[in-house]
């Protein structure tokens, strides 16, 4: 068995293509789009090259391609942790554990060189709506940037020596069962309470619904382990892709005293469509997208991120999003199910909400953690965020 490094256009289709011999009899794996593999790779379209580095490879066997792996590493993440940590990703195999142990080692080594002690993965060289865990339970089709994998994959990182970094949970809304009474009930009382305002997302205020975007994200995720803020033109570059599928009133934002508080941001599952393509938008492809996306073929959408600023947790503002995104539902009956991914078992304040909406379990993935040295007593588990973060909050005060 040969590793290459991807190096040339040649390597490059050879990293897209090796899916084809992994996938070949799975009728539920969706092949990304090219483009979008690719542009994670591009230092000039993936921002996270302004403070990170990456690389991948390929593996080779008697001249056939048989997998592919990324190695990355954030410097605004990596040194954050008990030991500078880095990344692994992409990762794809056929069902041989040697060739996945030699994947593993190449990726190490890299990130070795690059002065890591540890790797998390599978994981992207992004943010983690995309790419993102290792799918253990559930296997069926994924939503729009949800990682699929065979499911041999999970006994290659823990026999290798990777440990559970953190769980991530997946439900299944469906929009054709009621929501239970008593959330509807505190939904009511939200959006009548004085001083609290609803609006979705347009378009032409992109700027705007950005800023508030930015404000919302800032405060209610600074209580994460190892919290940066969010990165703006990122924001505005993943709005600015999403624009031939998203649906406005799909996007909302909760205000009071017209200051952001909230959101929830959710996409059609444009899967339903991409699974036709093979990972290819060409002109074809192109026009069919347009005439599926006429003829209603995405039927669920994905519930990308829900956040509410630490002082009004509690406050039942996550009901009130979902107060407005019901009379969405209700114009738009084509769409059956919502995905609510993902939550990770460091989040139990959004997996009590979610219950409490009637969601039903999807899917688990789970996030990885290698430490190179295994003496040196490396964080191996992710921090839970405080149940009470509108106490936190106060507290700095």
């Amino acid at each position: 068995m040969k590793v290459v490094e991807v190096s040339d256009k040649q390597s490059q289709k050879q990293f897209l293509n090796v899916v084809n011999v992994i996938y070949s009899d799975d009728k539920n794996y969706v092949r990304p789009l090219d483009s979008m593999i690719e542009e994670v790779f591009d230092a000039n379209r993936n921002t996270y090259f302004n403070h990170g580095v990456a690389t991948r490879f390929i593996l080779i066997r008697n001249e056939e391609v048989i997998g592919r792996v990324a190695a990355f590493v954030n410097h605004k993440k990596s040194k954050g942790f008990d030991q500078p940590t880095g990344g692994l990703g992409f990762f794809e195999c056929i069902n041989d554990k040697e060739a996945a142990f030699v994947l593993f080692n190449a990726a190490k080594e890299w990130l070795k060189k690059n002065q890591m002690e540890a790797m998390d993965g599978p994981i992207n060289f992004g943010e983690n709506d995309n790419f993102w865990g290792c799918l253990v339970e559930g296997f069926s089709q994924p939503g729009f940037g949800m990682q699929y994998n065979p499911p041999y994959y999970k006994a290659f990182f823990e026999e290798y020596g990777f440990s559970t970094y953190f769980e991530q949970i997946t439900n299944h809304l469906d929009l054709t069962v009621p929501f239970p009474e008593r959330f509807w009930k505190i939904a009511g009382w939200v959006v009548k309470k004085e001083g609290f305002s609803f609006r979705h997302f347009r378009i032409k205020e992109t700027d705007k619904f950005i800023n508030d975007f930015e404000a919302i994200y800032n405060d209610a995720w600074r209580f994460h382990e190892n919290f940066t803020p969010i990165d703006k033109k990122v924001l505005k570059a993943t709005m600015m892709k999403t624009k031939a599928f998203m649906m406005e009133d799909l996007i909302w934002y909760a205000y009071h005293d017209g200051k952001p508080i909230g959101f929830i941001v959710l996409f059609p599952d444009v899967n339903q469509i991409l699974k036709h393509f093979n990972g290819k938008m060409n002109l074809w492809n192109k026009l069919r997208f347009m005439w599926m996306k006429h003829r209603k073929y995405m039927t669920r959408a994905r519930v990308v991120i829900l956040g509410v600023v630490p002082k009004f947790q509690r406050s039942g503002i996550e009901s009130g999003l979902f107060w407005h995104l019901q009379g969405v539902v209700d114009k738009n009956p084509h769409l059956k199910e919502l995905e609510l991914s993902w939550v990770g078992d460091f989040n139990p304040k959004m997996r009590i909400l979610q219950e409490s909406m009637g969601a039903t379990f999807g899917k688990k993935h789970i996030t990885y953690r290698y430490l190179f040295n295994k003496k040196n007593n490396g964080q191996t588990k992710a921090t839970a965020i405080p149940l009470d973060t509108k106490y936190n909050a106060h507290k700095e005060k």
